[in-house]
């Protein structure tokens, strides 16, 4: 197992590598770099992967073969295997924009009716330009908003089975538009949505077999927002609970032994949360991370087993490790701009997933395929963790 460090984001040795790899890539047969995708979850951040996905798919020798993900990974996932089923990577890609925008005119897809959506707040006679002075992405938080802090109480005073008893969910018709359940079973693409069953903790892994729209409302499901989703007898939430995303299905179907996370939820805050809004959301930030952090664990732990030729190669995989991730530049979005689906916000996401994946691919192109370009140790494990593995 070699050692291997994230690549820094830019730089004349990249620039130039970069061109080399140009030359590379067009000998290349289409589809030579096949590549297992797991993308998590985040409200509206999930843009973020949108613009990921983008500049892969404008790579003709980057093959996705199968997608594991969680809430609104799995809605990317569903989305571009609908589109990929009709048109290929191009329609891929044209269904992928289609989907963000239609979520950015719906407005509140993400959260609840009454205080998510910016048109709300202006509605109330709030115009977003009051509230959007902040430099860079920090303008599009909804923290000191006028109408956030009541919607927060309301939800801590409210379930959805009081103030939504119909389990109305804007979602659903978004979803209807843009997700084909049959295409999903016929696209030549391996899909693992994830959803957290409600009476027992554990994760239900949603394949394209039994894939519905039900299914990717359940893996999206936020019970402070949403009624649990009913399906076959059984109640669901957000899958972000118990995996965000799920690793193991794609571990193990027979798929691309390269696996690339694109990572939207923060792994580090460099500062001590202190008010309540800052504990809740750090708290779930956590949550939302630790089964994510606990695969990678595993997945260190077998790599070393196998390295030490303690274990059988032809029963463990291998697999080589990447990730696209950008967390300084998502550093300055709190929680609460999770449900912000402001059509600029969500551009200014797509444009850095965008950058963060042309960083990464003027870096590691070269070695999908050959070697691992995610350091497990300083990314998912503590020092004496990694000193162990």
């Amino acid at each position: 197992m070699s050692k291997t460090k994230q690549a820094p984001d830019s730089g004349p040795k990249s620039t130039a590598r970069a061109k080399t790899k140009g030359r590379v890539a067009a000998a290349a047969p289409e589809g030579s770099l096949p590549l297992d995708l797991a993308l998590q979850g985040g409200g509206s951040h999930g843009a973020f992967t949108w613009g990921v996905l983008d500049r892969l798919l404008d790579d003709p020798q980057i093959r996705p073969v199968s997608i594991s993900g969680t809430s609104a990974g799995a809605l990317n996932a569903a989305v571009l295997a609908t589109g990929w089923a009709a048109g290929g990577r191009t329609g891929a890609q044209q269904a992928l924009r289609a989907f963000w925008m239609d979520v950015a005119t719906e407005g509140h897809c993400f959260g609840d009716a009454a205080a998510i959506s910016p048109a709300w707040g202006a509605a109330l006679g709030w115009p977003w330009s009051a509230w959007a002075a902040a430099p860079g992405l920090s303008g599009f938080n909804l923290d000191n908003q006028p109408w956030y802090p009541w919607g927060q109480q309301f939800l801590r005073s409210f379930s959805p089975y009081q103030f939504n008893p119909l389990g109305d969910n804007p979602l659903r018709k978004v979803l209807q538009r843009h997700v084909q359940p049959a295409a999903l079973r016929t696209c030549g693409l391996a899909l693992f949505i994830t959803a957290t069953a409600v009476r027992t903790g554990q994760p239900r892994v949603f394949d394209a077999q039994d894939l519905s729209i039900d299914a990717l409302l359940a893996s999206a499901c936020l019970p402070q927002l949403f009624k649990a989703v009913e399906i076959d007898g059984q109640s669901y939430w957000d899958g972000g609970y118990s995996g965000n995303p799920a690793l193991w299905p794609l571990i193990y179907h027979p798929g691309s032994l390269d696996l690339l996370l694109i990572k939207i939820n923060p792994s580090v805050r460099p500062c001590l949360p202190n008010t309540p809004a800052e504990i809740a959301d750090r708290v779930n930030e956590i949550t939302f991370n630790a089964g994510l952090v606990s695969e990678m664990r595993a997945i260190a732990f077998v790599h070393r087993l196998l390295a030490e030729g303690k274990v059988d190669p032809r029963k463990y995989r291998d697999l080589r490790l990447h990730m696209v991730a950008d967390e300084e530049g998502l550093a300055p979005l709190q929680a609460s701009s999770k449900l912000n689906t402001d059509r600029n916000f969500l551009q200014a996401l797509h444009a850095l997933g965008h950058a963060a994946a042309e960083r990464w691919l003027q870096m590691h192109r070269d070695d999908i395929g050959q070697r691992p370009t995610l350091d497990l140790r300083s990314t998912f494990l503590s020092p004496r963790q990694g000193q162990a593995a």
